[in-house]
């Protein structure tokens, strides 16, 4: 039997994507969502971002098993406005509710030059940046958020009332490497934590608080408190601005109205996303935007290092270099991953 960190041989990307397609279709999702939601989840760990990659089938696939995630959503998109649409999720996985909400953003961003996706009736959808790659890739600048489970106090507050929502912007560069900048509002991810309980290590008092309010090194007393936000009382405010446009105007459920995952696993959560995309192909031709992008981040290259082991880098910058080489030499899953991926996919018919 294999140890708890034991991990396996590197996958490649293609038989990432089969496995996790694989999977999602043993929890009961068609071919097509399947692909959609392995997709964003592959290209999270392809950006090392390994807690919001195929380890999400475990979360995932719990909530899928006693019906707090529809299988078969019937997603909707109702255009509202010439460059505004409102899509309905009814409570499928949030990245295949996100992907739908990106190409309708997408679609609208064509034909107006903006488009503005709102979401509603979702889940927790990955990290931010695989939507604002693909986007990106298409030739749209965007900016990207949604709002979660709450897990952060009110600034000056001693109890959770608003979620550590996370917003990402994207700005594509037709010669290089695109700027994404993902980012949640608390110090680190919840995930982190709960993986520093798995391994039985200790967290820095600067990630949470226990549930009187007062820093801790434990992770178990910071599950049972709350996160810090980034900045003080500025990260509480773009928190709240985020839940704003992701929870309240999309009229999804927004702070203390978001159902917990894991509190209540059979609940509908209700999140909400909001895409708002520019296309850049109206602003100037791919050569105008590519020598603009070069120039812009040569000028933060060029500032001097002040640890010469450590140059200036831009956003994005280490998940693409860290994609690039993993496409090279492949992914490593934990076993523990691994194995239920397998034992989902087996459920499908051969």
């Amino acid at each position: 039997m294999k140890a708890p960190n034991a991990t396996i041989a590197p996958l490649t990307e293609p038989e990432l994507l089969d496995l996790g397609t694989r999977a999602f279709r043993g929890l009961g999702l068609p071919e097509r969502d399947a692909q959609q939601v392995t997709r964003i989840l592959v290209l999270a760990d392809l950006f090392g971002l390994t807690t919001h990659g195929l380890s999400r089938i475990e979360s995932y696939g719990e909530r899928l098993n006693v019906g707090g995630i529809a299988r078969t959503p019937r997603i909707t998109v109702q255009k509202v406005a010439p460059a505004l649409v409102k899509v309905d999720g009814d409570n499928g996985v949030g990245p295949l509710v996100g992907m739908h909400a990106l190409e309708a953003a997408m679609a609208a961003a064509r034909e107006c030059g903006v488009g503005v996706a709102l979401a509603r009736g979702s889940n927790h959808f990955g990290p931010i940046s695989p939507y604002s790659l693909i986007a990106a890739e298409a030739g749209f600048a965007s900016i990207i958020g949604s709002n979660a489970t709450t897990t952060i106090a009110p600034w000056g507050g001693s109890d959770a009332r608003l979620g550590n929502s996370p917003i990402g912007f994207g700005v594509p560069h037709p010669g290089g490497d695109p700027f994404l900048l993902d980012m949640a509002m608390s110090v680190v991810a919840r995930a982190k934590i709960r993986n520093a309980l798995k391994r039985g290590e200790s967290i820095p008092d600067t990630w949470g608080t226990d549930s009187q309010g007062r820093p801790t090194t434990s992770p178990a007393a910071a599950l049972d408190g709350f996160l810090l936000p980034i900045g003080g009382h500025k990260g509480y405010g773009l928190a709240l601005m985020v839940d704003l446009f992701a929870g309240l105007l999309s009229d999804a459920a927004y702070l203390t109205h978001v159902k917990s995952w894991s509190d209540a696993p059979d609940q509908p959560q209700n999140l909400g996303h909001f895409f708002i995309l520019i296309d850049t192909s109206r602003l100037g031709s791919p050569s105008w935007l590519e020598a603009r992008m070069r120039d812009f981040a040569g000028i933060l290259h060029d500032s001097p290092a002040s640890d010469p082991a450590r140059p200036v880098i831009v956003p994005g910058e280490i998940e693409l270099g860290k994609m690039r080489r993993q496409r090279r030499e492949g992914v490593v899953l934990d076993a523990t991953t691994y194995d239920l991926l397998q034992q989902y996919a087996r459920r499908v018919p051969a």
